[in-house]
């Protein structure tokens, strides 16, 4: 499902990092050397880079970096050089503090992640800002949102597939009958969201869906204008149908008069590794045409090559 490409042998650490210090050197850097190493590295290869760079050099990788790249491929490179837990910890911490309420990130972290890697990334983010995710998010996000962001953040649902067929059953009640009345922030169904484990939810929306002859993502376009309501099934998406909901993330960023280069990295950055292949085939059943092909007409130079090297592109 990864779109990663990874040598069959891949060469020794040193190796990499001495490729990486030849690309600095002189009067101008060597853009297409660092893709052809950083590109082409999971995060355990990228993260002994890193540590063996720091060693032999003195000077961390990533600060390298940022002497010599700049702009929208300083950015992916950067946050594809990070450890995938650290990433989620810089990600968050930049939306919660310029949050707003079409912000995408938080949720993704809270929603399409594991238990674990949510886990993950809260610990990081103690580490390297030192102080928790919910006491940023709390600080920044008011209102409704913050009822709902402070608890996704804080989770560490059960990630076995157990399920409780009659709490589906009630639960699905629940939520329809808040939904009916248009209490979307009521705590009940911020209960439900940010407790239950993927496996009990997709119970409760399939409950939903018989229960009541529509998807509960239906019930929840009430108003396409209420972020709140979109933030709703921006979480449910995450947790059901997470190609279809990034595949939606890529085609926003790449359409209409310019690009949204914040949203195009962090979708490519984050699901290289992961399952960006299935939003791939997702994009093109959408669109009718290649995600590579749509990234190349809206990107240009390194950012370009960059992104489609972690697309898989040849």
């Amino acid at each position: 499902m990864a779109t990663l490409t990874v040598p069959a042998s891949v060469p020794p650490v040193a190796e990499d990092c001495e490729q990486l210090h030849k690309a600095f050197e002189g009067w101008g850097t060597n853009e297409k050397l660092i893709i052809s190493v950083l590109a082409h590295r999971d995060a355990a290869h990228r993260r002994a880079i890193r540590r063996a760079y720091a060693e032999k050099y003195g000077k961390e990788l990533l600060r390298a970096l940022g002497d010599e790249i700049h702009g929208k491929f300083e950015r992916a490179v950067i946050l594809w050089t990070l450890d995938p837990a650290e990433r989620d910890a810089v990600l968050a911490s930049e939306e919660a503090k310029k949050w707003h309420p079409g912000g995408r990130a938080l949720v993704e972290i809270a929603c399409a992640r594991t238990p674990a890697q949510l886990f993950a990334a809260r610990q990081a983010y103690h580490d390297r800002f030192k102080r928790s995710l919910e006491e940023d998010v709390a600080a920044h996000v008011t209102g409704d949102f913050r009822k709902l962001l402070v608890p996704l953040v804080s989770a560490y649902r059960y990630d076995g597939p157990e399920v409780n067929t009659s709490l589906a059953h009630s639960e699905a009640k629940i939520l329809h009958e808040n939904i009916h009345k248009k209490a979307y922030s009521d705590e009940e169904v911020i209960r439900i969201l940010t407790t239950r484990s993927k496996a009990q939810l997709l119970a409760t929306f399939n409950s939903y869906k018989d229960q009541f002859d529509h998807p509960i993502n239906k019930d929840l376009k009430a108003d396409p204008k209420d972020e709140f309501l979109a933030t709703l099934r921006a979480i449910i998406r995450c947790f059901t149908c997470p190609d279809r909901y990034f595949e939606k993330v890529l085609r926003l960023a790449l359409g209409g008069m310019g690009t949204d280069e914040d949203d195009l990295t962090r979708v490519v950055a984050t699901r290289a590794e992961v399952d960006l292949k299935l939003i791939k085939e997702a994009y093109q059943k959408r669109n009718s045409v290649p995600l590579e092909r749509a990234v190349a007409k809206d990107t240009t130079r390194d950012y370009e090559d960059i992104l489609l090297a972690l697309l898989g592109a040849e």
